[in-house]
């Protein structure tokens, strides 16, 4: 297989998508890995595994209405495998495995059998100390734009999931790319307040456009930055209750095509104005894991 990554918008003809089967059950509170999942916990609203996967195969579905070849991890009983977007990522024609919290390396495994129907020598692993995970890094034509969190207290944030050594080797594995770090807003008990990843707060659509939550920034100069780069009239402002229930991370098919959750409306009107596609889909459930549906897919190749 012949991977190619460049941007987050070209037309998409291979992915891998997460799956719900067998998640396991209910996780208890001091294991749940983000805020809004233990929110969920707390309320006893978390999801159920039927529903999730029902709305994993409406998405599944829309991706085989335009033709792209969808790959599936490897079932392994009792293991969350719904969030792809966190174990690996492509830029150019290389597949970076992440380094992610150590309990989930299984979920790697799940997907050896994609990993090799790619050439050797293009299956490559950041080293150990840099942590990384694919939610946070977003190739974009000459730049790698790449969340992260620069604090001093790390450490402490289950939610802190890429650090500066990722970024830094980043930069070493893409010498002819730009690479440009965001400090991002994490908490670990408030869902609203927490950037869990940076395309919980950000994501390129369509040519030129995107779609941003300021607060999501710890340095404003680095929001202001990606405004300018898109330009102001090409930004879609979403509000802080609109970034909790995750309106960043829809996901690119194409340039006029992408897959959106059904609620988001503000949103989906915003898309089609700008002559874009609007596939809705219900994914209300998943969201309940602070994940959508840029978090569910791993695009393999791009036109």
């Amino acid at each position: 297989m012949k991977l190619h990554i460049d941007n987050e918008t070209s037309r998409l003809k291979a992915v891998v998508l997460g799956t719900a089967e067998s998640v396991g059950k209910e996780p208890r509170l001091e294991d749940a890995y983000d805020p809004k999942s233990k929110e969920h916990i707390k309320a006893g609203t978390y999801p159920k595994e039927e529903d999730m996967v029902k709305e994993m195969e409406a998405v599944a579905a829309v991706l085989e209405k335009y033709n792209v070849k969808v790959f599936r991890p490897k079932q392994l009983k009792d293991v969350n495998q719904i969030f792809t977007r966190d174990i690996a990522f492509v830029i150019e024609d290389k597949f970076i495995k992440s380094n992610i919290l150590p309990d989930r390396e299984l979920e790697i495994e799940a997907i050896n059998h994609v990993i090799e129907q790619i050439p050797e020598e293009n299956v490559l692993r950041l080293p150990e100390e840099a942590h990384i995970e694919g939610g946070d890094v977003m190739p974009h034509g000459e730049y790698i734009l790449v969340g992260t969190y620069r604090g001093d207290d790390y450490k402490d944030y289950i939610t802190a999931r890429t650090n500066m050594q990722a970024v830094e080797a980043l930069q070493k594995l893409f010498p002819n790319k730009k690479v440009v770090s965001f400090n991002l807003r994490k908490s670990n008990t408030e869902p609203r307040d927490n950037a869990l990843h940076l395309d919980c707060c950000f994501q390129p659509v369509g040519k030129d456009k995107a779609i941003i939550y300021k607060g999501g920034f710890l340095e404003e100069k680095e929001y202001e930055w990606l405004v300018n780069l898109f330009g102001k009239d090409n930004v879609f402002e979403i509000t802080r209750e609109e970034m909790y229930n995750m309106n960043s991370n829809i996901f690119s098919i194409a340039e006029d095509v992408v897959i959106s959750e059904k609620n988001f409306t503000r949103l989906n009107k915003w898309l089609r104005e700008q002559g874009i596609t609007v596939e809705e889909v219900p994914y209300a459930e998943i969201a309940k894991q602070e994940g959508l549906l840029r978090c569910s897919t791993l695009p393999l190749i791009r036109e």
